[in-house]
């Protein structure tokens, strides 16, 4: 059992109240029989004492004898030794008068006992009575796992999770079983592990009726324990089944642990606390392979249900549920599982609330005895969380949210506080061409392949009709990212999970388990698993792509001083000129595709009626077309999306004619669905002018001219979505902050385009006329700052995907929690230490060791 009880069972006899009544019993038995003899033994004494030749004072023993009986006596004479005793204190005369005292000492030790007992006693109510840290108290039912019976079949497999222990593969998922009874179909759930035997590359389905299921039963306490797997067969005992759903897993060592949510029709008394927390929970229990010949995984039984969280809870929060798929194992060791969760609003329905306000966050431990729940979570909407390890101590979480983008969040304090990724990953991927629907979870690991640490991402890729979903491979390193391509064939898919694993011999696998819907309007979902080696393969040579063009763009300087000034070491580093480079257009030019040199989105080229573009080996010469870069035009999947918030346009130019009049689009960029609206822009006109749109919609004109057949580095730059600038050889023309939409993200933007807009297609001034070209073309996640007549690369400006996410809400929540770490249904004194035997100490035991205390004092 995973999670230790509160009292011990054996230590529950001590402060049962018939030994309390016993033990009371037996002290006065013998302080009766002591009343009896003492007459005739002081009389002994008193002639013993008149033969010695002492000095006495027979008042004074009238006197004490008159008080108390004479009854004391005896007690005085056993401990004053009259014969004598080395080593020991003499009592003659002198402490006769002291006898009362001792006497009423065997009276004070007695009621300080019988006290001390009955504060433990009630100490240990109390403690039976209240959870510690969401942990089960005793007694306390108890829940064991059984395998599926005769008559109950698998109908559906969900959640998948896949886990490799000792070299060997499991799949792990829920599993909705269904038994007909009584006329009647009846349906719950377990959970099911198959061992998973991999041999080619097409996709394997798990057979639902061979996958060893194991279904979690409360049933009647014999002596603490379930009774046996055969007398449960036999229908001797009463069963109630826990309804486990959605299993997250994680290896530690040679262990398995596995979250998952619980829920259960009868309100039984498992949990503490109202009536709604006895229906839903977490579970959480450690599970091993099973040597059996049909292998399986085995999960260890449990004495308790953690209730509604094993651990201190947010007040803002209804209820907690387990996520599927994996969890993750830290460098530093921490074991971290994702977790969804309602979030409390007591201004909407409660239908509305169960729809619109779930939230992602974590729960995570470094000895996996004492588990915390981060005290950050995602936005309202967002569920299906999916961790990963990003660099050492930095987590990253991918959501599903209800907008129908796919939110990832970075954390470095383990969940204290999320910041949303939106310069890199987050709402690249959406759910369908809509982008507004729930998504599912998406597999999400990383890896370290070909030396580079990188990250795999599955997620379903919609057809226009949205119908089917078809699951590709992702392939990014917090900066690129690559579709690698389809997994899942033909079939429909939806949740997955991945698992990447390289052996001692260095044969690498990945491998995906998924969801798959059976179609013809069946409801119940199969899964399949399927080796990747085609994926991995072109995984490996991506990144050898992205390693070649690094060292082509490093030769690059953005600017000319800084390659008439290379010392400067600003400009020319692989490090500098290539961080946060996510879009390279160079020389890949063929037919309508300006192919991007990191295999990321590629630009189309529109020619028009009559236009002509011409490929060089650096770029593309324009007479009349032009290059359409897109981002939200993308659709369902937007690699560049991070350009609604942060991005830097260079391209180097030179123009070879000069327009007759009005000016001609250089390079812009379009928001909007369609692209009807104009951000910024930088065009040449007649007389040789460099004009610029302006965020502010005005129109700027630069005091220089341009010249025929010179080179020109020019750039647009956006900053935190709403400041934009444009640059001609390092000199702003134009900043400002734009006016037609509050940010562009409430639109979008839509595409870059690059050598003109379509305004100038009609130009047919033929090769003598007005053409242009452009060379290596450079896209940033972040804004550049140029200065003078260099584009120097300093650091980050500050962005809104480094500022926290903004939820006052939130930040209250997380005061409180703050305030607050122990579980509000825990009093004072219920605040404990676990110890090493599943005990725990508790505050009520300083009472009982100084009650203990003070009747050894008064027994001395």
């Amino acid at each position: 059992m995973m999670v230790p009880l509160t009292v011990n069972g054996w230590r529950c006899l001590f402060f049962h109240p018939f030994f309390i009544i016993s033990l009371f019993f037996f002290i006065f038995f013998i302080y009766l029989r002591r009343k009896k003899s003492s007459a005739k033994r002081y009389c002994e004494i008193r002639s013993l004492w008149k033969d010695q030749q002492h000095t006495h004072r027979p008042h004074t023993h009238i006197y004490m004898l008159s008080r108390v009986a004479a009854v004391k006596a005896p007690r005085t004479h056993n401990r004053r030794r009259v014969t004598g005793s080395s080593g020991r204190r003499r009592e003659g005369r002198e402490s006769e008068p002291q006898r009362p005292n001792m006497s009423r000492r065997v009276f004070t030790s007695a009621v300080l006992l019988l006290v001390m007992m009955m504060c433990c006693g009630s100490g240990g109510a109390a403690q039976a009575g209240e959870p510690s840290s969401g942990q089960e108290s005793s007694p306390s039912p108890s829940f064991a796992w059984r395998d599926k019976e005769e008559g109950e079949t698998v109908d559906s497999l969900y959640a998948p999770s896949l886990v490799e222990m000792n070299g060997k593969l499991f799949a792990v998922a829920e599993a909705q079983l269904k038994k007909n009874e009584h006329e009647k179909t009846h349906f719950f759930t377990g959970i099911a592990s198959e061992l998973l035997v991999l041999s080619g590359e097409n996709p394997k389905e798990l057979a639902a009726a061979n996958v060893k299921t194991k279904i979690l039963e409360k049933c009647p306490s014999e002596g603490g324990k379930c009774p046996s797997q055969s007398a449960k067969q036999n229908g001797s005992q009463s069963e109630m089944k826990v309804y486990v759903s959605r299993p997250t897993t994680v290896v530690k060592e040679n262990d398995i642990y596995m979250l998952a949510g619980t829920y259960i029709r009868e309100n039984v008394a498992v949990c503490q606390g109202g009536a709604d927390a006895a229906s839903w929970g977490l579970l959480l229990v450690k599970g091993n392979v099973s040597d059996e010949q049909d292998k399986g995984i085995v999960w260890e039984d449990t004495d308790g249900l953690p209730c509604t969280s094993i651990v201190g809870r947010h007040e803002s929060l209804a209820g907690e549920f387990g996520s599927g798929g994996s969890g993750v194992k830290m460098d530093d060791g921490t074991l971290v599982f994702p977790l969804e969760a309602v979030k409390k609003d007591g201004t909407e329905s409660e239908a509305k609330e169960e729809k619109n306000k779930n939230v992602s966050l974590i729960l995570y431990s470094s000895d996996t005895e004492n588990w915390t729940l981060s005290k950050g979570m995602s936005a309202y909407g967002c569920s299906d969380p999916s961790v990963v390890e990003w660099e050492k101590g930095k987590l990253m979480m991918m959501t599903a949210c209800d907008d129908g983008r796919r939110r990832v969040y970075e954390s470095g304090d383990k969940g204290d506080s999320w910041t949303e990724a939106l310069g890199t990953l987050s709402r690249v991927w959406g759910n369908n061409q809509k982008r507004h629907e729930k998504g599912i979870s998406s597999g999400f690991i990383t890896a370290n392949i070909a030396k580079r640490n990188v990250m795999l991402v599955t997620v379903p890729v919609y057809s226009k009709n949205g119908e089917k979903g078809v699951l590709h491979l992702w392939l990014t390193d917090n900066t690129h990212i690559v579709d690698i391509g389809p997994i899942s064939g033909n079939d429909d898919a939806a949740a997955s999970s991945l698992l990447y694993r390289s052996g001692d011999n260095k044969k690498e696998e990945l491998i995906a388990l998924y969801e798959k819907k059976k179609g013809g309007g069946e409801s119940s979902l199969g899964m399949l698993s399927v080796r990747l080696t085609a994926q991995l393969q072109r995984v490996r040579e991506v990144l050898a792509t992205w390693k070649e063009v690094d060292k082509r763009v490093s030769k690059l300087c953005p600017s000319k001083s800084l390659a008439k000034n290379p010392s400067t070491g600003n400009g020319c580093s692989t490090d500098k000129i290539t961080d946060g480079l996510v879009g390279f257009l160079s020389g890949k030019f063929s037919g309508n595709t300006w192919r991007d040199e990191y295999l990321g989105v590629d630009a189309t080229v529109k020619k028009g009626t009559n236009g002509l573009a011409t490929g060089y080996a650096d770029g593309v010469t324009f007479r009349g077309p032009w290059a359409e870069w897109p981002v939200g035009r993308q659709g369902q999947n937007q690699p560049y999306h991070f350009a609604n918030y942060n991005f830097t346009l260079v391209a180097t130019v030179s123009i070879h004619g000069e327009p007759k009049s009005g000016s001609v689009p250089l390079m812009g960029v379009r928001a909007g669905t369609d692209g009807g609206t104009k951000l910024m822009e930088l065009s040449y006109g007649s007389e040789k002018k460099w004009r610029a749109l302006c965020c502010d919609g005005t129109t700027a004109e630069h005091s220089s001219t341009w010249e025929r057949d010179k080179t020109y580095q020019v750039a647009i730059v956006l900053q935190n979505g709403k400041k934009g600038s444009v640059y001609v050889d390092g000199q702003r023309v134009c900043e400002s902050v734009q006016s037609k939409l509050e940010t562009t993200e409430s639109k979008g933007i839509s595409h870059f385009y690059i050598g003109g807009d379509g305004g100038n297609a009609e130009n047919t001034a033929g090769d003598e006329g007005v053409s242009v070209t452009v060379r290596n073309v450079l896209l940033y996640n972040r804004p550049l700052t140029f200065s003078g007549g260099s584009a120097d690369l300093e650091e980050d400006i500050a962005s809104p995907s480094e500022a926290p996410v903004e939820q006052a809400a939130l930040q209250q929540s997380r005061k409180k929690s703050e305030e607050q770490q122990v579980p509000a249904a825990l009093s004072s004194h219920a605040v404990g230490e676990i110890t090493g035997d599943g005990g725990i100490v508790r505050g009520s035991g300083l009472l009982s060791l100084l009650l203990l205390g003070l009747w050894g004092f008064a027994a001395l």
